[in-house]
């Protein structure tokens, strides 16, 4: 095949943890390519808030033990600890190097980096007051932090296949993954790019939910990848609603502005979180935070003519506060509610925000294949990080500012090893793809692009009721019947989409209906996966909560759940065990408890 590459390391997606991954494996004298279906810059990791999480103590005194201990209480004991535990200790030092790249952090009078509270950090194991851990760069982290990333990357010779749309993974004879076949946009011709290395680093799959922060390109292609390649998803049943998203539009508040002081108020200017976390209030766990909200909205203390959303009132901030501190919330405020945040409440109600789920991994970032009969095997050459990963540093519930956190730390992690692991390999060719994994992956994509008829269900029409129906069967509370009933719509919509889609574009190049029906089938697979795991874990946790086991269950249920679904549709369910012990000694594990703030 004409369009061959072949390098040391292949990372599908250009986000935080992709690129801090590419400047690990680069510096470590690999061959990298970077494949991408939008330009760094236009990376979902660009639109973060808040803040980065890590215990510099440079507020109030402070210590990676006690970050790992509000990490594992907000994955409500789900987080698999080794991975925490290196994630914690490894943060100051994450922190430190993204400074050196320029990262324009926030600085306090002294000079040092400005940290904020956030949402479930405490200090002293979670007995002392609230933690200032969140490393901030006004309201604008991550762009701050891809502006460093990007001029970073610039010192290397990496080669970015940008606008080049990811089909599916290639493995060898062996069961080895060995590269992917990729669909340039503007020639619209096919690739095979190939890697000894192969980084997952694809993001989230927000877009599964009409209501929700994360841009439309956030739809999981990794986790579809690995779904087709039979490989299982983990916990996909919890996806994290953020409490704050602006009524009628779904775009993010930060919880920064509850950090600095904003309160959420009901219809009759109640500060309703002090009944539900009396000691962290508007500042508990996130998922706290959003039942909190749905219950005052149930029970009728919600606002406007519908009763239908709270506010977050941020007027008592002073002018410096809002203009250092929160410059982004102000503008988006004004642009997208038409609020004047120093005066006026802005209307806001829980929107989907971040999938916890995703591909399951150990803590070396390696992909996990886990048989029938429960054993586990790595799968060589494969690798998964970011949102993509479930390795599992989140659980059942991710803290605010850990996600970029993640990113960079398990991003540079994985760009290390891989190389490591390259060097001195011979480069893979085209004659090393199994026939049948390059013709699967072929298939798929012709069968894609062939459509059905003309007056059929367009791709954008299949996207939009995959969203309707994960809203209304696979939001914030849950219970069989809904469940059950969401999962059947979604098997109507598959066979909606085996029958063939209305493209009739029948180009190659910037074809955007095929570009959404490709998205819309690596959507719907994962909608399936998240609505079969919510109806298979019979208990409360987390982010996921279901009113008719409203308890959490951790003699049955403290164990990962995992999901596989066959090219002929059949799903299968399992648990995995959850890893307690970190491996560290000078750390130990941390025993299930009460949750509470």
């Amino acid at each position: 095949m004409k369009n061959t590459h072949s390098f040391d390391i292949v990372i599908i997606g250009a986000g935080g943890a992709g690129l801090r991954a590419a400047i690990a494996a680069c510096a470590a004298g690999a061959s990298v390519a970077v494949v991408s279906k939008v330009p760094p810059a236009r990376s979902h990791t660009v639109a973060a808030q808040g803040g980065i999480n890590a215990a510099l103590g440079n507020v109030t005194p402070d210590d990676w033990r006690w970050h790992m201990f509000d990490t594992v209480r907000g994955s409500d004991w789900l987080g698999d600890q080794d991975s925490i535990a290196f994630m914690c200790k490894q943060a100051p030092a994450a922190i430190h190097e993204l400074e050196a790249m320029g990262v324009d952090f926030t600085r306090d009078q002294q000079g040092n980096i400005y940290q904020r509270p956030y949402g479930g950090m405490s200090t002293d194991f979670g007995k002392g007051g609230m933690a200032y851990r969140a490393c901030a760069a006004a309201d604008q982290i991550g762009n701050a932090m891809m502006d460093g990333l990007t001029r970073e990357m610039q010192k290397y010779d990496a080669k970015f296949f940008v606008e080049f749309i990811v089909l599916d993974l290639l493995f060898t004879k062996d069961g080895a993954a060995c590269g992917v076949l990729a669909w340039e946009l503007a020639t619209g011709e096919i690739h095979q790019i190939l890697g000894r290395e192969i980084i997952i680093a694809t993001g989230g799959y927000g877009q599964v939910y009409a209501a929700t922060t994360a841009a439309s390109t956030c739809t999981g292609d990794g986790n579809a990848f690995a779904l087709r390649a039979g490989l299982g998803l983990q916990d996909m049943e919890y996806v994290q609603f953020h409490p704050t998203g602006i009524y009628g539009y779904g775009i993010l508040i930060s919880e920064a502005a509850r950090a600095e002081g904003g309160v959420l108020l009901n219809n009759i200017g109640e500060r309703f979180m002090e009944r539900y976390a009396p000691k962290y209030k508007d500042l508990a766990s996130r998922d706290v935070v959003a039942r909190a909200m749905f219950q005052e909205i149930r029970e009728g203390r919600g606002c406007g003519a519908k009763g239908d959303h709270l506010l977050l009132d941020m007027s008592q901030l002073d002018e410096k506060t809002i203009a250092e501190g929160l410059p982004t919330i102000k503008t988006i405020a004004q642009q997208f509610g038409g609020t004047d945040i120093s005066k006026t409440p802005v209307p806001v109600v829980p929107t989907a925000h971040y999938t916890m789920g995703g591909i399951p991994t150990n803590r070396e970032c390696q992909v996990l294949f886990v048989a029938e009969d429960g054993s586990e095997r790595i799968v060589e050459g494969l690798y998964a990080i970011g949102e993509a990963a479930s390795n599992s540093v989140h659980g059942a519930n991710r803290l605010g500012c850990n996600s970029l956190l993640d990113l960079v730390v398990f991003g540079k992690y994985a760009g290390e090893k891989t190389a490591e692991l390259a060097r001195g390999q011979a480069a893979y060719s085209a004659a090393d793809i199994a026939p049948e994994s390059l013709e699967k992956a072929r298939q798929h994509f012709m069968r894609l692009s062939k459509g059905g008829k003309a007056d059929g269900v367009t791709p954008f029409a299949l996207r939009k009721n995959i969203q309707e129906i994960m809203m209304q069967h696979g939001g914030i509370l849950r219970d069989f019947a809904s469940l059950q009933a969401g999962i059947k719509k979604l098997l109507l919509a598959q066979e909606v989409l085996q029958s063939g889609l209305a493209i009739t574009d029948q180009t190659r190049q910037w074809n955007n209906q095929l570009v959404t029906a490709i998205e819309a089938e690596n959507l719907l697979l994962q909608a399936l996966a998240t609505l079969t795991s919510a109806n298979y874990r019979t208990e409360s946790r987390g982010a996921h909560f279901r009113e008719d086991y409203p308890l959490r269950d951790d003699e049955n249920w403290q164990v990962h759940s995992l999901v596989s679904i066959a090219d002929g549709g059949a799903v299968r369910l399992q648990k995995r065990a959850v890893r307690m012990d970190t491996g560290m000694q000078d750390v130990g594990t941390i025993a299930p408890q009460l949750r509470s703030y």
